[in-house]
């Protein structure tokens, strides 16, 4: 192989890495076979591959190293169970949802179910919702509508409904209320800071709560907190 040989190899691979990275054909089925790939993990997988095929740089899809990784986890888990115990004795009251969520209320003192449950939560939601939602489809909104406040905007309300209706089959309308408002909350900081992985953090200790209010059957009592 020749040096020109090298440099004509060089310069397709640019050209389809261009390609992958922008919003033309190749670029629109691409984001479309990830976003249908079945579930978040996989999703999030194949973001990584694009984001290292397309040449993406990392911070395009907030996977940018934090200043303490102790401390953003920290922070992360703290905001992740004060947000759920929010959503479950405030927020979801006062939208009409039901106390129980009959679609994982199987777990009330399963045990057995823990383990499954958990490596949803954790791996599924907390890392692939957060890097398909708040990181890949963020860059590629970006590249229609800019980075302007509007713009972001619009991003995080679009990003937001969406991430709510994704969650429609699973645990019906309830489910997408709840799921809409920490769309919302998740994406205006993300939308701040560029950040996702004391997000990721957060969201799966958002789930865990919710896990362990299940299992121990305390959706009832923190639901009626404050509203009786």
């Amino acid at each position: 192989m020749t040096i020109t040989d090298d440099v004509a190899e060089l310069r397709a691979e640019d050209q389809f890495a261009a390609k992958l990275r922008g919003m033309g054909p190749v670029g629109i089925v691409t984001t479309v076979v990830i976003l249908l790939a079945g579930n978040p993990l996989l999703s999030a997988i194949l973001v990584l591959v694009w984001t290292k095929i397309s040449r993406t740089p990392w911070k395009e899809i907030g996977y940018v190293r934090p200043n303490s990784w102790i401390g953003s986890a920290a922070l992360g888990v703290a905001l992740g169970v004060a947000f759920k115990l929010l959503m479950k004795a405030v927020v979801m009251p006062l939208l009409g949802a039901d106390p129980i969520n009959h679609a994982y209320h199987y777990l009330a003192g399963n045990r057995a179910a823990l383990p499954g449950i958990l490596f949803a939560v954790i791996f599924g939601a907390g890392f692939g919702e957060e890097t398909v939602f708040r990181g890949f489809l963020f860059a590629q909104f970006r590249k229609l509508l800019g980075s302007s406040v509007a713009a972001t905007a619009v991003i995080v309300l679009v990003t937001s409904a969406w991430f709510g209706l994704a969650h429609y089959s699973g645990q019906g309308w309830d489910g997408v209320k709840q799921a809409a408002v920490c769309g919302l909350v998740f994406g205006t900081i993300i939308a701040k800071t560029g950040r996702i992985w004391m997000l990721m953090v957060a969201h799966a200790a958002f789930d865990v709560t919710a896990t362990a209010i299940i299992y121990w059957d305390l959706e009832s009592n923190i639901a009626h907190l404050l509203f009786n």
